[in-house]
């Protein structure tokens, strides 16, 4: 089936499946492209869909969207080119191969999928469409990570053979979850996944750290932190990954705030993330880092600064970079290069398998943190190897 096709005007009709705080973000940069339109918001929590509606509404000049309770009627909506995907982990699945099927645009949060084989079926449902798949990896279209990633090209900080990452940050003393501030449809949220009778508002607000719905602070995080890796050192999929996880301290959750990952990759080196959702907490702009150890120079690049440091002299700034307009800016211009492609038909930053491939390493790292092995990749196959 033909994608839908903006309008000689270029106007793109969006349609937001999810409006949290993730989707309602993602939603309004959407909406600072002039020939944009929200046409339909859905959400099955109705505060959430609430909020999204009169944020939309406002920003299009009071033309309101419509209310939607069940994403499957954006995608019957023949009006609505593109979809913005910003739901739980455990929906991205189910709901990309539908928007797919329906011939819609897809604008993805990442993670992209909870398992290997959800990925391979994404990536061939792709290939076999005409459309547009961007997944919300936007370090792929920030302008420090770019201008990064021509540093290392230059040969500028000699063979890389380790790339070390880390993310740090704090959610084990968290309190109890509110309680909701209304209706919630709890069966078409779980949706999948393991029924539970009772609205949990635990799982709910902190999906993120069940294994049911997503793979833990380490994937959510990981996939940003290995993309980078990946972006900057021209990486293919990894050849291995190990990883190990400490003791959980959040007990009312199922996956450690605290994980390494070392995964192995067939351009000869290692990436190593670390990341410790058990530490103090930093400025946001502080809180990451990643460093490419070259045998001429290391370059340390984090969420607005990227810097190299020569050997000899490596108390001395030799290179400095900054984006000017912050790591928010990254997010405009990730939507900015779906939408072009939306119009232009060509491959956006970050299509299907370079969302697959981020993802793939912390769901790699995820199986050797459970079974206590190494875990191999064959690309060819696209299959686990244990």
């Amino acid at each position: 089936m033909l994608a839908a096709q903006a309008a000689p005007s270029d106007q793109v009709n969006l349609g937001a499946i999810g409006s949290g705080g993730r989707g309602m973000y993602v939603m309004g940069v959407f909406q600072k492209d002039p020939n944009v339109r929200v046409g339909s918001v859905c959400d099955v929590y109705e505060p959430n869909l609430e909020k999204a509606l009169s944020l939309a509404s406002k920003a299009q000049g009071g033309q309101s969207p419509r209310a939607i309770r069940n994403y499957k009627q954006i995608l019957d909506d023949k009006s609505i080119n593109a979809v913005l995907i910003a739901t739980p982990e455990h929906w991205h699945h189910r709901m990309t191969l539908d928007a797919i099927a329906a011939g819609k645009d897809i604008y993805i949060e990442k993670p992209l999928c909870q398992t290997p084989e959800q990925g391979m079926d994404l990536i061939r449902a792709e290939k076999a469409s005409k459309c547009i798949v961007q997944v919300g990896m936007q370090r792929r279209s920030y302008d420090l990570y770019l201008e990064g990633r021509k540093i290392v090209a230059a040969g500028t900080l000699g063979p890389v053979r380790m790339v070390r990452s880390w993310w740090l940050n704090n959610y084990v003393n968290q309190p109890p979850p509110a309680k909701l501030d209304g209706p919630l449809d709890w069966e078409q949220w779980q949706g999948p996944v393991k029924r539970r009778v009772a609205v949990d508002p635990l799982r709910f607000r902190h999906w993120r750290y069940f294994s049911e719905y997503a793979g833990g602070i380490a994937a959510d995080q990981g996939a940003h932190a290995f993309d980078g890796m990946h972006l900057l050192m021209d990486a293919s999929y990894p050849l291995a990954v190990t990883a190990i996880g400490n003791k959980i301290q959040a007990t009312q959750f199922d996956q450690p705030e605290s994980m390494v990952t070392i995964a192995e990759y067939p351009e000869e080196f290692t990436g190593i993330f670390t990341i410790n959702y058990a530490a103090m907490k930093y400025q946001s702009k502080n809180d990451q880092l990643s460093q490419l150890d070259g045998d001429k120079a290391r370059m340390d690049i984090g969420r607005e600064e990227c810097r190299v440091y020569m050997q000899g002299a490596e108390d001395t700034v030799a290179i400095a970079k900054r984006s000017e307009r912050g790591f928010g800016y990254a997010a405009e211009l990730h939507v900015q290069n779906f939408l072009e492609c939306v119009r232009t038909r060509k491959t956006p930053t970050a299509p299907m398998r370079i969302g697959f491939q981020a993802c793939l390493v912390t769901l790699l790292a995820n199986i050797s943190r459970k079974t206590g092995r190494r875990v191999r990749w064959d690309d060819v196959a696209g299959k686990v190897i244990l």
